[in-house]
């Protein structure tokens, strides 16, 4: 069971799997997430910054206000959506097509790669899936740069959460 770390904990000694969110997200390939990581605020991206849902003891954000009776457990250290009984509840649907069409990731997808083989097992495929091929950083799932490697690019976008192909 992963243990959450203490809001001081350095990123570089937690436990990876607390970067998974409730509703399937990996906090590791998100724009925050890595905006965060990656210092960009002083570099001059404007991306918020974020430690992930579970480190911040936050429910999660898109589904706590449509489904107030999931709180004890998106609030918990290890569930998710896939424990609820209404799995996968309309509004879950709706965040995987948005995810689907936008980002090119499937939150219901991961929860069932998670389910059917664990944690860890998953993100072993997310690293494989998101790692830059140039230096071997993380790519953002929201707009597919490495912000290490593409830091032009991503101060020079407009919309920081759009792929470069996406019209």
């Amino acid at each position: 069971m992963p243990k959450k770390p203490s809001k001081t904990t350095d990123a570089k000694n937690m436990d990876p799997s607390v970067l998974v969110a409730p509703c399937g997200m990996n906090c590791a390939v998100c724009a925050c997430y890595l905006a965060g990581q990656n210092h960009l605020k002083s570099q001059g991206v404007r991306i918020p910054e974020c430690a992930g849902c579970r480190i911040r003891g936050k429910q999660c954000a898109y589904l706590k206000k449509y489904k107030p009776s999931c709180a004890a457990l998106l609030n918990s250290e290890t569930g998710f959506c896939f424990h609820c009984p209404d799995f996968p509840c309309s509004h879950l649907k709706g965040i995987d097509a948005r995810y689907q069409s936008r980002y090119r990731t499937s939150l219901i997808g991961n929860l069932q790669c998670i389910k059917e083989r664990g944690v860890a097992k998953f993100l072993e495929a997310q690293a494989k899936q998101w790692r830059c091929p140039t230096c071997g950083g993380t790519i953002c799932c929201h707009n597919g740069l490495c912000f290490r490697c593409d830091l032009e690019k991503l101060r020079a976008k407009k919309q920081v959460y759009r792929w470069a192909d996406d019209k």
